[in-house]
């Protein structure tokens, strides 16, 4: 199935998806290889994205199926990494195909006069927007397949499923989805991660190192003329488990102290007993440009002096390495 140049005057849609489980970074790197083909890239966090190629396509000069082999093709020899994409008339159609494509990678186009026969086989509960209770509740009612759920009248599908979502559920097994792409960058993030030579059971230890990646990531946003409005600690255990928990700042901040509250917040909601740590993660997220950040007139002269003092460390700490000075509970070391 591919796109003919006829299509290229009706909005053609790539879904794709990455590997579950990618890294924020290499997610932030696929979306800027979607941008090189689209302007209009609608992320779909954690591992997903939308593109509208309408307008890509007459500027390549191809059509959609050359185009989700190009992605692949720069995501696999950049990367490393594979995804499946989808490519349809409208979310519905393109999110459908996406995941039809096997892993690791592939690419299914599907061209707007081939949309509702392509539908028609696929099981209810492949119609992307179905849930497994939707599409439960409609197999029990002999509604097993997208086709059947298109045939029925669109009233019955309400009273099956809700009014709103058996309205919708009834247009997109129709191939009826007028919602566009909407271009929507990542939320801007940074992280700073640690990881313990050795399982650690030491409390003061962990905090230690905490401290150190909160030291790090205030440092970081500094730098950067940033400020973060959350928080999200991650703690990563000995067999593979994880813990993560995000809290949000009373004011976005980019200020060690205001930063080390909720960490430390953070950490205390882990509960961590017996837990063998092997790594954390702190990031900021949500951040914003420094210059939107309210300056609230304060009477605490013990902030404001804090406040001068960070300044004057940053400054070493440019001249002399990040390193050079901190908190001393940073510089521990455990006999």
């Amino acid at each position: 199935m591919t796109t003919n140049g006829a299509d290229r005057r009706v909005s053609t849609v790539m879904h794709v998806r990455c590997p579950d489980r990618l890294g924020e970074e290499t997610y932030r790197q696929v979306l800027e290889l979607l941008a090189g083909l689209s302007p209009v890239v609608q992320a779909l966090p954690p591992t997903a994205a939308l593109v509208e190629l309408k307008g890509a396509l007459r500027y390549h000069g191809t059509d959609g199926r050359h185009l989700g082999e190009i992605l692949r093709v720069r995501t696999l020899s950049r990367l490393g990494v594979d995804v499946r994409v989808g490519i349809g008339p409208s979310i519905t159609v393109a999110a459908t195909a996406s995941a039809q494509v096997p892993q690791p990678g592939g690419v299914l186009a599907v061209t707007p006069g081939e949309a509702s026969a392509w539908l028609a086989p696929l099981p209810v509960d492949a119609l992307h927007g179905i849930g497994p209770r939707q599409a439960a509740l409609l197999t029990d009612y002999g509604i097993h397949s997208v086709g059947l759920l298109a045939a029925v009248p669109p009233a019955t599908v309400q009273r099956l499923l809700g009014g709103r979502a058996g309205r919708t559920a009834a247009d997109r097994a129709r191939g009826i989805d007028p919602r566009p792409v909407v271009p929507r960058d990542l939320p801007a993030a940074a992280t700073v991660r640690h990881a313990f030579p050795r399982h650690t059971l030491d409390g003061a230890e962990a905090r230690a190192a905490l401290l150190e990646t909160v030291v790090r990531l205030g440092l970081l946003l500094r730098g950067r003329d940033q400020a973060t409005r959350a928080l999200t600690l991650t703690l990563t255990f000995a067999g593979g488990g994880k813990w993560e928990k995000t809290r949000r700042l009373a004011e976005p901040s980019a200020h060690d102290d205001d930063l080390r509250l909720v960490a430390y917040q953070l950490m205390d909601a882990a509960g961590l007993q017996r837990g063998r740590l092997t790594g954390l993660a702190l990031k900021g997220e949500d951040l914003v440009d420094a210059d939107q950040v309210t300056q609230q007139i304060t009477l605490d002269d013990t902030r404001e002096a804090r406040l001068i003092a960070e300044a004057a460390i940053d400054r070493v700490r440019g001249k002399f390495g990040p390193r050079v000075i901190g908190p001393a509970t940073v510089f521990r070391r455990a006999s």
